[in-house]
């Protein structure tokens, strides 16, 4: 039997993970028994407290996949972007976020050997792929919900080795189009699903229960840890 939401929410901890002379808060839960983790990439104004990775994360956890949502920028920063929009696109200040949390994660004790997926969110997608292109197989698995994969440009999704799943709206014509553009460049597993209907944020009667089954799926069957290769004697 599924773990009931108000469980799930008991099990959640707030964690700090340190990043230059910043620190960023997130939230932590650890199923028991999880079997991988998955960090949370947001991006364009957003934050862990977002209801719609909220929605997702509480799916991964219904299916024993442990779920870390933090927020990429400080308080201060986040201020600032509300005002001038000038942290949200700062994509090479949001991958070097994503590598200090991966390197938490890789740090923790009780993490030691877990498989670790990404999920991005729009501008927090392209992110995920750079460092998953940089992290190589120690990457299992990445999602993007409505995302801007193109941003990370031909090579980078050329680099990806990560089976990635695409996820966007039918009626999100524009990021749909840089989606496709953005698919041709990857040459790892790969999945473009779109969703009928659905418009950029995926608000849509059941829209966003489309995105948290499909990306539930997706890390069940690739969120596994990868062997090492065997030493020659």
């Amino acid at each position: 039997m599924n773990p009931s939401p108000t469980a799930l929410a008991l099990e959640s901890r707030e964690i700090r993970i340190p990043c230059g002379e910043a620190w960023l808060y997130g939230d932590l839960v650890l199923p028991d028994g999880f079997r991988g983790l998955v960090l949370f990439v947001h991006g364009s104004g957003s934050g862990r407290h977002s209801a719609r990775n909220r929605l997702v994360a509480q799916k991964l956890q219904q299916a024993g996949i442990a779920t870390l949502l933090f927020d990429l920028l400080t308080a201060q920063e986040e201020q600032v972007d509300i005002h001038t929009g000038e942290h949200r696109f700062d994509i090479a200040l949001l991958t070097s976020r994503m590598q200090d949390a991966t390197a938490w994660v890789a740090a923790q004790p009780e993490l030691e050997g877990a498989a670790v997926g990404y999920f991005g969110a729009s501008t927090g997608s392209a992110a995920a792929l750079i460092d998953a292109a940089r992290l190589g197989r120690r990457i299992a698995a990445v999602v993007s919900r409505g995302g801007r994969p193109d941003l990370a440009g031909p090579v980078v999704l050329a680099a990806v080795t990560a089976p990635t799943l695409l996820i966007v709206g039918g009626a999100d014509e524009e990021v749909l189009s840089l989606n496709e553009q953005a698919y041709q460049h990857l040459c790892c597993k790969k999945r473009l699903a779109v969703v009928p209907g659905a418009t950029h944020l995926f608000e849509e009667r059941g829209a966003l229960e489309q995105v948290a089954e499909l990306a539930a799926a997706w890390f069940d069957r690739y969120l596994a840890p990868v062997k090492a290769p065997a030493r020659v004697p």
